[in-house]
C-alpha cells in the first residue's frame, strides 16, 4: 500500500531547524539534498582548483604526483556521486509532487532514509583522507587490477572505503529511484494522464527507470571489487582466474547510461523553462515526452563503446557504435522542439533563462563530439586522452550544472519565499559561460594532440592549452562567489516572493511560497487539462477561481 502521510512534524513553520533534523515532509527533504550537494560542490571544486594549478605547468611543482591521482579519484567521485546526483534528487523531491498534484512522495520514510545515507557516505569518503596511505588513486571508475592493490586492510584502507562509499551511495540512488517512479504512477491528481504530465516528470521517471535498471549491476560489481579488495575472492584478479575486464562490463554498464540519468532531468527543466521565458507552448510535447523513454531503452545498449580499446570483438564494437549514435536520435528530436519553442517567442532573459541557453548551447557542442566518440576509429584515437575529458564535463559541468542553476533561479523563490537577486544571478551566468568553455575547450585540442589524461606533467607542447584551460578553472571558482552571495542576501533579506513570480502554468504554481507541508491540504485538484496550453484561455484545473482567490488573500 502507497503511504503519503507525514510521520514527523518540523520544529515550527518557517524555522530553518527543520532542515537539520529528520522530516519526511519531500519539500525540506528537497532542500536537504540540494544543501548538502552545494557543500561537496565547493568541496569538489576546491579539488579541481589544485588539479588545474598543478597543470598551468608542464613539471609537476605543485603537489607529489600521488596526491595527484587521489585528487583527481577523489574530485570526480565528489562531484559525480556527492554533488551531481543529490542535487537531482533534490529537484525530484521538490518538483514531482506539487507537479503531479501529490501530497507527498510514496515513502515519506524511506525517502528520508535515502536522503541521510548521502552524509553517511559522503563521511565514509571523506574519512579517506585521514587513513595511512591516503584516499583511493585509481580514478572515479576504479579499473583493476589498480583498485586492488591493498597492503593495509580493510579498516585503513582509503579504495575500501571508496568503495563502501559508493555501494551506499547506489542503495541510497536505488530508494529514491523506486520512490520517484511510484510516486508518478500512483499518486497523480485526478484527471493527470500520463500525457497531461509536466515534461520534467517525464524526465525524472525516464532517469530513475534506468536507475532502477542500471544501479543494481553496478552496486554489485562494487561489492565483488570489495571482495576481491579485503577477503582474497578472485572475481576480477587474473591470478586467481577472475577477469578485469568484467568489472568494466558491471561498470560501464550503469555508469553510461548514469550520462542520461544526469542529463534527462536537465532536459526536463530547459522543457519547463522555455516555454514560460519564451511565452510559447512547449512544440512537440508528445513526441519530447516519448523520447526520454526511447532514451531509456538505448541507453541501457550502447555501455561498450566505453570499452573499444579493450580487446572487444569486432561485432561488438560494430554494434554498440550503431547503438551509441542511434541515441543522438531521441536527443535531437529535444534540441529541435526546444529551438522550435524558442522562435518567435517573446523572450525575456532572466537568470533562470539565460542559463538554460547557455546550458542548451553546451550540450549541443557535448552531443557532437559525443557522436564522434561513439564512431570506433575516433573512440580509439582518442581514448584516455583530454578529449574524453573535455566532452564529459561539457556535458556534466556545461549542461547539466548549469541547468542545475537555471532549476535554482526559477523555483528558488516558490520554495523558499525569497526572490534571488537577477543581478547577480547574471553575474553568475556570464563568469560561468566563459570560465566552462575556457576551461573545457581546450581539452579537445589538448586530446586531438595526443595528450594522455590523468598525468600531472606532460610535453611543453600542450602547455598554451592547458594555460587557457586552468585560467577557465579559476574564473568558474570565481563564479562560485556571486552565486553563494546571491543564496546568502535572498535569504536574509530577499524580496518575498509571490506565488507565481514569472507567469507560469503548471500545479506548483497555484500554491503559495512556500508552500503548505502537505501542498494541496485541503482539496486535491482535478486536472482538466495539460500545462502547456499558454493563451488558451481555459482552465488548468477545477476550482482554479478558489485558488487563485486564496492567493489573493495570502498576498494582501
Amino acid at each position: 500500500m502507497v503511504s503519503t502521510a507525514a510521520t514527523s512534524t518540523p520544529p515550527a513553520p518557517g524555522s530553518w531547524l527543520r532542515y537539520l533534523g529528520w522530516s519526511t515532509d519531500a519539500k525540506v527533504i528537497g532542500i536537504q539534498y540540494i544543501a548538502t550537494a552545494l557543500i561537496f560542490l565547493l568541496v569538489g571544486g576546491f579539488l579541481a582548483m589544485v588539479i588545474r594549478g598543478e597543470l598551468i605547468t608542464p613539471e609537476a611543482d605543485l603537489v607529489d604526483r600521488t596526491v595527484y591521482n587521489a585528487l583527481y579519484t577523489m574530485h570526480g567521485t565528489i562531484m559525480l556521486f556527492l554533488f551531481i546526483f543529490p542535487v537531482l534528487n533534490g529537484l525530484n523531491n521538490l518538483l514531482v509532487p506539487l507537479m503531479i498534484g501529490a501530497p507527498d512522495m510514496a515513502f515519506p520514510r524511506l525517502n528520508a532514509v535515502a536522503f541521510w545515507m548521502v552524509p553517511v557516505f559522503g563521511l565514509i569518503l571523506m574519512a579517506s583522507f585521514l587513513v595511512p596511505g591516503g584516499p583511493a588513486a585509481s580514478g572515479w571508475w576504479s579499473y583493476p587490477p589498480v583498485s586492488l592493490q591493498n597492503p593495509l586492510g580493510i579498516l585503513l584502507n582509503g579504495q575500501a572505503l571508496w568503495i563502501l562509499a559508493v555501494a551506499l551511495s547506489g542503495v541510497s540512488s536505488i530508494i529514491g529511484a523506486l520512490n520517484v517512479v511510484t510516486t508518478i504512477l500512483r499518486l497523480r491528481a485526478p484527471g493527470m494522464g500520463l500525457f497531461r504530465m509536466p515534461i520534467f516528470c517525464w524526465t525524472a521517471l525516464s532517469a530513475q527507470l534506468i536507475q532502477l535498471a542500471g544501479l543494481p549491476v553496478l552496486t554489485g560489481g562494487a561489492v565483488m571489487l570489495l571482495l576481491d579488495l579485503v577477503a582474497g575472492t578472485s572475481f576480477y584478479r587474473p591470478e586467481g582466474g577472475g577477469d578485469p575486464v568484467l568489472y568494466q562490463h558491471f561498470f560501464w554498464f550503469y555508469s553510461h547510461p548514469a550520462v542520461y540519468v544526469i542529463i534527462l532531468p536537465i532536459f526536463g527543466v530547459f522543457s519547463e523553462l522555455l516555454p514560460v521565458y519564451a511565452r510559447k507552448p512547449l512544440f512537440g510535447y508528445t513526441v519530447v515526452a516519448i523520447a526520454s523513454l526511447v532514451i531509456v531503452g538505448l541507453s541501457l545498449i550502447v555501455w561498450v563503446h566505453h570499452m573499444f580499446p579493450s580487446g572487444v570483438a569486432q561485432w561488438m564494437r560494430d554494434l554498440f557504435m550503431v547503438t551509441t549514435m542511434l541515441i543522438a536520435v531521441p536527443t535531437g528530436i529535444k534540441v529541435f522542439a526546444w529551438v522550435a519553442t524558442l522562435w518567435r517567442g517573446k523572450i525575456r532573459l532572466t537568470s533562470a533563462m539565460l542559463f538554460a541557453l547557455g546550458g542548451i548551447v553546451n550540450f549541443v557542442f557535448a552531443g557532437i563530439t559525443g557522436v564522434m566518440l561513439a564512431t570506433v576509429p575516433i573512440d580509439i584515437h582518442v581514448n584516455n586522452t583530454y578529449f574524453v575529458v573535455g566532452h564529459f564535463h561539457y556535458v556534466i559541468y556545461g549542461a547539466a550544472t548549469m541547468g542545475v542553476y537555471a532549476a535554482i533561479y526559477h523555483w528558488f523563490g516558490k520554495f523558499t519565499g525569497r526572490m534571488l537577486y537577477e543581478g547577480l544571478g547574471k553575474l553568475h551566468f556570464v563568469l560561468t559561460f566563459i570560465g566552462t568553455n575556457l576551461n573545457f575547450l581546450p581539452m579537445h585540442p589538448l586530446g586531438l594532440m595526443g595528450m594522455p589524461r590523468r598525468v600531472s606533467s606532460y610535453d611543453p607542447e600542450f602547455a598554451f592549452w592547458n594555460v587557457l584551460a586552468s585560467l577557465g578553472a579559476f574564473i568558474l571558482g570565481v563564479s562560485i562567489i556571486p552565486f553563494l552571495l546571491n543564496l546568502v542576501s535572498s535569504l536574509v533579506r530577499g524580496a518575498k516572493a509571490p506565488a507565481n513570480p514569472w507567469n507560469a502554468i503548471g500545479l506548483e504554481w497555484l500554491l503559495p511560497s512556500p508552500p503548505p507541508a502537505e501542498n494541496f491540504e485541503e482539496h486535491i485538484p482535478t486536472v482538466l487539462r495539460g500545462p502547456y496550453g499558454y493563451g488558451s484561455g481555459e482552465p488548468l484545473v477545477e476550482h482554479q477561481e478558489r485558488y487563485e482567490q486564496a492567493l489573493r488573500e495570502v498576498a494582501a
